[in-house]
């Protein structure tokens, strides 16, 4: 057993995790952040995107061992004092959430390129979520989404 130290949505966890724990596993089974979903466990399809000190990761991949000493942010951490963030919100304003199994790691793959690239072009957007699948929506309702979450906050001072 490995005792680990990891600052998750703001807020600092503890936990003692066997070696081959991964992060997915701590964050699902360990911490109850279920909004990460387990998609093919192999980091093929991004259901379980996270940020890990601000960078879009597949958690199934990460080993939770690794995430010591760091920072890692989920679907939970985008709503504030119970309000959905304007990404959120953007994705469900365009029509982006159908069965909704993708949509966490879509979002958190999102919130990645608007905090680098506040104003992206399309084929930046496209780049971003080219690790994330979706079988409902087709992509243009996402690309539109994010294009949308972009164009708020440009124009009312939001936080995207």
């Amino acid at each position: 057993m490995h005792t680990i130290s990891l600052r998750v949505n703001g807020q600092q966890r503890t936990a003692s995790v066997p070696a081959t724990t991964t992060l997915l596993e701590l964050l699902r089974d360990r911490l109850h952040l279920t909004g990460t979903k387990e998609g093919c466990g192999i980091g093929e399809c991004g259901a379980c995107t996270v940020l890990f000190d601000g960078a879009p990761v597949t958690a199934c991949l990460v080993l939770a061992v690794e995430a010591d000493g760091h920072d890692v942010r989920t679907i939970e951490g985008e709503a504030t004092g119970g309000e959905l963030s304007a990404l959120q919100q953007a994705f469900i304003d365009a029509g982006a959430i159908q069965c909704g199994f993708c949509t966490p790691g879509m979002i958190m793959s999102a919130r990645a390129l608007l905090t680098r690239s506040p104003n992206p072009s399309d084929e930046e957007i496209v780049e971003a979520i080219a690790g994330n699948l979706c079988r409902c929506t087709g992509y243009e309702a996402i690309i539109a989404a994010i294009r949308l979450a972009s164009e708020r906050a440009k124009g009312g001072g939001i936080r995207v």
